[in-house]
């Protein structure tokens, strides 16, 4: 979808002045983003791969349902209005 810079520009214009700032910051984080190569996954790419077997202590933390939230926990504690696994 192509987007009319005029179109844009007009809309900023309708925003209260503190909106504007917050547009701007965004629009700067989405330049800089765009920029930047993602240095972090070619690095992951260049790793050796981990096949060490889990330890017994990995494999009870991944059993374990400490720190397990439910959607429905989740919904009600931030105040979500969408329906969650």
């Amino acid at each position: 979808m192509v987007v009319r810079k005029e179109d844009i520009h007009i809309l900023v214009e309708r925003l209260k002045e503190h909106d504007q700032k917050t547009v701007f910051d965004f629009l700067q984080y989405l330049i800089e983003r765009s920029e930047k190569k993602p240095a972090g996954w070619a690095e992951i790419d260049k790793a050796k791969p981990d096949d060490k077997p889990l330890t017994e202590e990995e494999h009870r933390q991944l059993n374990s349902d400490a720190g397990y939230v439910t959607g429905e926990e989740a919904k009600r504690e931030f105040g979500l209005q969408v329906n969650l696994p």
